[in-house]
């Protein structure tokens, strides 16, 4: 059998070494090199078999700086360490192993489909039987996806051990393609209408006035055709819960399969068939309807795996073959025709067509690609014809890095989710206890009708089980973190979905957040007789030999504007001011107003020449003096250039200014329109950061709307401003929930890879145009796949319904149970209220009340 979707294009993931900690670790990866504040090294040392040797090792290990908790188990042979990754590696945890004379051997790590695993319930029972299997180092069960991460020892342990530690725990381990099976023709769904069948059919002959003749008296008690047919009834459809209950009860698990199985067995005992055949045929159709919406919820998360095609047309030695994606190299030209998803990341080495992008980057406006242009596995080419040089492994494509992420996601566990899993330890055992004392304590201490009591216990047994509330949490965070995906928003836990519906502060950089971060010529003021193309071609041709964004924005605008450079020598570059070369063999500056100060230029009083006519943009009017025509450049017309946001270029010889060229980094058009958005949500303080000067800043604030602006910032100065930002929230005075323990926090928007030290440092970092960016992706808690800031006001609103959807979900489902918990003593409730109601029908309730999420979209 084949374990789902595995890690690799084999199926494996061949880890040296060690293997991520545990599934609560934050930032661990494969190779136990870790990205975050703290890690864990979990490594197989089959040679270390006794205390002697684990004593060995522990003091080799703790010669290293970094280390902290070290964990040798010799019964197992696995060494777990805590250490901080600021300090030391993995590599150097394993190097230290070998000094003192023991091999770490390489591990594996599988991920196996087990979709009848559908609640945290199921999830304990699956990793207490790994637990057992001599060999395997790590396990994280996740019953929303319903997927296992294994890792494992392949000198001790092989795949087949672990698909049969996760078989005899009572879970199917299946092949990829059997997903697709529907619930409802499954082995159980057949056992389950025979059972309802043989059910029905009791009912009729006991209240019916059919026929109901003795079958048997053995050992004096009357076995009547009603009775035989309730037995089988509870026979056929419970014997999954039988088996479920058995491998349960071996694993000391007080689960849903457990109770329910003493609750069918304990009914036949004291001869109340009908009530063991309700509840074993009640709770069967039960568990396929939590299967059933389980299954919804997981499709959504299959699409992102059909986005990917799996086959590719590739062109080799002048001829197209068709190979698996999982052939493709790197370098190797893909064909992609139109209609076609292009199936890897690459570059256009030939042909141009409108790309639609939208499963990536969530932009709904196709893009146009040609040679050289970027483009992504998933996408679609609309029209046209492309040729793709591949750039990236199909299992390294963004794609499928989003894909395993979100995968991922499940394996961080928010606030709520562990609050519910610590209420879940507690209620269970408490209800049980509870229907115990009902079903026995009256009989035995007041002769109560044993019949009675033992069908109230048993209503209370049933009401227990904490199914509904504890998949209320996890179905929510994957639809949600889902439907983001989809809508070109990476989320990259339930930790971080949580918090970021809880922020009520925003930080955002300016250069490539708020603004596009290109720069452009928005303005030029021609002097002294020349024309705005004879100021384009003298800056033009000095700026061309200048890698500056400023130099390259002037010479990209010349270009566009059909200007020709002119012939230059003697180029020089002024640190920190400018440009000199010269041009047809007359010296020419361009550079900043204090370039031409040290000229000797009086650029408050600077006259200009008027004899050539005098071309001023801008509605600048000259002044006049008993000197001719001047302007003031320092306190007029730069100021204003630099009011709204822009730089100004001076350009000129060593006698008189040619011309102003001004430069500007675009406002994005939607930024304006995406603060109030933020804003209507309910964000109350919206920050923006810079590196620019103040005047520009605030110049480009005041377009978008936001009125709080720090500038002139070092990237470390960002840092301070944005822990600054997360301690004020931290002591905001705002009541919390008993599960939420994030009290507001800090969102911080940059581009993913010069914010990296402040998108840390917030609560959450979320960086803007991370396709196609590795280290955006790995850095930040949230990935806006594409340059569009619509999908930030998207985030807050999707984030705030999650965890509103959480918290209706949770609440509703224990104030259920409580209702039913309190009747049933009384006889008020029955077993078919308790499953129908408290258990089917909140399972289904929470599981479409999470699938709403997916209705949540961007405002385009």
């Amino acid at each position: 059998m084949n374990g789902g979707h595995d890690e690799g294009a084999d199926g494996h993931d061949h880890t040296p070494a060690a293997t991520s900690g545990d599934a609560d670790e934050p930032g661990d990866d494969d190779t136990g090199e870790p990205v975050g504040d703290g890690a864990t090294y979990r490594a197989a040392v089959p040679a270390m078999d006794c205390a002697s040797c684990a004593s060995k090792v522990e003091r080799s290990v703790r010669t290293l700086s970094g280390v902290g908790a070290v964990d040798p188990r010799p019964a197992t042979g696995t060494l777990v360490v805590e250490y901080d990754p600021g300090a030391t590696t993995g590599e150097a945890i394993r190097a230290q192993v070998e000094g003192a004379g023991y091999d770490v051997a390489d591990t594996e790590t599988e991920t196996f489909s087990v979709p009848s695993m559908d609640c945290s319930s199921c999830a304990g029972t699956v990793e207490s039987a790994l637990s057992r299997i001599e060999g395997v180092l790590d396990y994280d069960a996740r019953p929303a996806s319903g997927r296992v991460v294994v890792t494992y020892d392949p000198g001790r342990a092989t795949r087949g051990d672990v698909v049969a530690g996760v078989e005899n725990a009572g879970y199917e381990v299946v092949e990829g393609e059997e997903e697709t099976e529907s619930v409802w023709r499954s082995r159980r769904a057949l056992k389950t209408g025979v059972g309802a069948a043989l059910l029905l059919a009791g009912i009729v002959v006991e209240y019916l006035g059919v026929p109901n003749p003795t079958l048997a008296a053995p050992l004096g008690r009357t076995i009547t055709l009603d009775w035989a047919l309730y037995v089988l009834a509870a026979a056929v459809a419970g014997q999954a819960i039988l088996r479920n209950g058995w491998y349960s009860a071996k694993a000391r698990s007080l689960d849903i399969d457990f109770l329910m199985s003493a609750g069918v067995i304990g009914a036949i005992a004291v001869d109340l068939p009908f009530e063991a055949a309700t509840l074993a045929v009640l709770f069967s159709v039960s568990e396929l309807l939590e299967r059933y919406s389980m299954d919804r919820a997981r499709t959504s998360m299959s699409e992102l795996m059909d986005l990917s095609p799996d086959t590719a047309t590739v062109r080799r030695d002048g001829a197209e073959e068709t190979v698996a994606i999982e052939d493709v190299a790197v370098g190797d030209r893909v064909v992609v025709r139109p209609g076609e998803r292009i199936p890897v990341d690459g570059v256009v080495v030939e042909g141009t067509s409108a790309v639609d992008e939208s499963p990536i980057t969530g932009e709904s406006v196709p893009v146009d690609a040609t040679e050289g242009d970027e483009v992504y596995a998933g996408s679609i080419v609309e029209e046209g014809y492309l040729e793709v040089e591949t750039t990236a492994p199909a299992g390294e494509s963004t794609l499928a890095k989003v894909i395993d992420l979100v995968e991922d996601a499940e394996r961080d566990k928010s606030e709520r989710e562990r609050f519910i899993d610590r209420f879940a330890d507690y209620y269970t055992p408490v209800v049980v206890g509870l229907a115990v004392a009902t079903a026995v304590g009256p009989p035995l201490l007041l002769g109560a009708p044993l019949e009675t009591w033992f069908t109230r216990g048993l209503t209370l047994l049933v009401i227990s089980c904490p199914c509904a509330f504890v998949i209320s949490t996890p179905v929510s965070v994957v639809s949600g973190i889902t439907s983001a995906a989809r809508n070109g928003v990476l989320i990259k836990g339930g930790d971080r979905l949580e918090a970021m519906g809880e922020v009520d502060a925003i930080a955002l950089d300016k250069t490539g957040t708020i603004t596009t971060g290109d720069l452009g010529v928005t303005d030029v003021v021609a002097l002294n007789g020349s024309s705005e193309a004879d100021v384009l071609r003298c800056a033009s041709s000095l700026e061309r030999r200048s890698e500056h964004p400023i130099s390259a924005a002037i010479c990209d605008y010349a270009s566009e504007m059909g200007v020709e450079d002119r012939e230059v020598s003697a180029f020089e570059s002024i640190t920190g001011e400018g440009v000199r070369a010269d041009l047809d063999g007359v010296t020419h500056y361009a550079g900043k107003p204090a370039l031409f100060e040290d000229l000797g230029f009086d650029l408050e009083h600077t006259h200009v020449e008027t004899d050539g006519g005098l071309t001023v943009g801008n509605d600048i009017e000259p002044a006049t003096c008993d000197h001719g025509t001047y302007l003031d450049l320092v306190n007029d017309l730069v100021p204003r250039l630099q009011s709204e946001g822009k730089t100004a270029v001076l350009v000129g010889t060593e006698d008189e200014l040619e011309g102003v060229i001004a430069v500007a980094d675009t406002v994005r058009p939607e930024a304006e329109r995406s603060i109030a958005r933020l804003r209507d949500l309910g964000i109350g303080r919206i920050v923006m950061l810079t590196g620019d000067n103040e005047r520009t800043a605030q110049a480009i604030a005041a377009q978008v709307g936001i009125d709080e602006v720090y500038a002139d910032l070092l990237p470390e100065e960002k840092v301070e401003v944005v822990r600054e930002m997360v301690d004020e929230s931290a002591d905001a005075d705002d009541a919390r929930l008993p599960w939420n323990r994030t009290e507001g926090g800090v969102a911080m928007v940059g581009d993913g890879v010069n914010d990296a030290p402040a998108l840390a440092a917030a609560t959450v970092g979320v960086a803007m145009g991370a396709a196609g960016t590795d280290t955006a992706i790995e850095t930040a808690d949230v990935a806006l796949m594409g340059d569009d800031l619509t999908r930030l006001p998207y985030l807050v609103a999707l984030a705030r319904r999650a965890n509103h959807v959480i918290e209706t979900n949770v609440w509703s489902s224990l104030g259920v149970k409580a209702v039913l918990a309190a009747a049933a003593p009384f006889g008020l409730v029955s077993v078919v209220h308790a499953v129908v109601i408290g258990d089917m029908g909140m399972s289904l309730a929470v599981t479409g009340n999470a699938m709403r999420l997916a209705n949540v979209r961007p405002e385009e």
